[in-house]
């Protein structure tokens, strides 16, 4: 409880992918005669941040000062972004560029009268392929401006580009000077070497090392080939229903179960939780060992929430209280 109080003390910079998370209800009404497709006839759409913005959301959900790096483009979805970070406090440092479009996610829910909403597609659109290197200099510029005063800064990286050669430089000079940086990459862990903190799941870590994680031992080994291939100091292991583990060189594993039902409502987000909290609790003083507890508390109350959520510091302070 006491390291919660001082959250709302923490800067938190959060450099990534800016995802627009649009969701598109509907009612289904029946099969079309054009094609073997449902017909969808339209409630309401919501957008929410998603991606990195999500895990900026969180953060300032937990109470920290949060300054969200990345790109929008000049579309009604940046637009829309900008509108929700003013909305919920959070500061912006965002490039773009003629040509770009919003990185989205658009889902869409549907079901019969009377029915719960359930996703029976989802549509992606943003950038394909690296970002022009005039939008990426100015990323690192945004970053080196947000970061001055940072007491934690948190790579989310989506693979939609921002997270790029002149950001990772940027990150890696950040860690050298002492500042943590807490790295989520769905992709591209490899070329996150340098940073304080690396939260990969099991397929990750098998993506990056090449070793099977079908064990205990086995995600042990990766983990350790991965410390030391990234020269990380920690590497937070998620496991879904078998909660995580933390790794750090020269330390026995210190696992943690999952915490709550290990029945999933929703997963959506449920990385940009704990990473965010994670950063949040290191920010605010905390060892990797206790900031991985509270992360862990707090993935497990947001996987009960259906869609991209957030999990507020009066939620995580309640559920620790139990």
């Amino acid at each position: 409880m006491n390291r919660l109080s001082s959250f709302p003390k923490v800067r938190v910079v959060v450099v990534g992918d800016l995802v627009a998370d649009h969701y598109l209800y509907g009612q289904t009404e029946r099969i079309s005669r054009e094609a073997p497709v449902l017909i969808v006839r339209h409630e309401r759409d919501e957008v929410k941040l998603g991606g990195a913005a999500n895990a900026a959301a969180n953060a300032r959900a937990l109470g920290a000062r949060v300054t969200a790096v990345g790109m929008l483009a000049a579309d009604e979805t940046g637009r829309a972004m900008r509108a929700l970070f003013e909305e919920q406090g959070i500061g912006i440092e965002a490039a773009g560029g003629r040509g770009l479009r919003t990185e989205t996610k658009l889902r869409i829910l549907a079901g019969g009268l009377s029915t719960s909403r359930q996703q029976m597609l989802r549509v992606d659109r943003g950038a394909v392929g690296p970002l022009p290197p005039p939008v990426r200099a100015a990323l690192a510029r945004a970053l080196i401006r947000a970061a001055r005063s940072a007491d934690v800064v948190v790579v989310s990286d989506y693979g939609a580009g921002v997270v790029c050669d002149e950001t990772r430089e940027v990150v890696r000079q950040l860690a050298r000077r002492g500042v943590p940086v807490c790295a989520d990459s769905r992709f591209a862990l490899a070329t996150l070497g340098g940073v304080t903190v690396v939260k990969p799941n099991e397929p990750e870590l098998a993506a990056l090392t090449g070793l099977p994680v079908a064990t205990d031992r086995d995600v042990d080994r990766a983990a350790s080939a991965a410390l030391e291939r990234l020269g990380c100091k920690v590497l937070l292991v998620t496991r879904g229903r078998k909660g995580m583990v933390v790794y750090q060189a020269g330390e026995r594993p210190v696992r943690l179960p999952v915490h709550g039902p290990k029945d999933a409502v929703d997963v959506t987000g449920a990385g940009d939780t704990v990473i965010a909290t994670f950063a949040v609790a290191v920010g605010a003083g905390a060892s990797f060992v206790e900031a991985a507890r509270l992360a862990n508390v707090a993935g497990g109350l947001v996987v009960q929430k259906p869609g991209t959520a957030t999990v507020t510091r009066p939620e995580l302070a309640r559920e620790l209280s139990r």
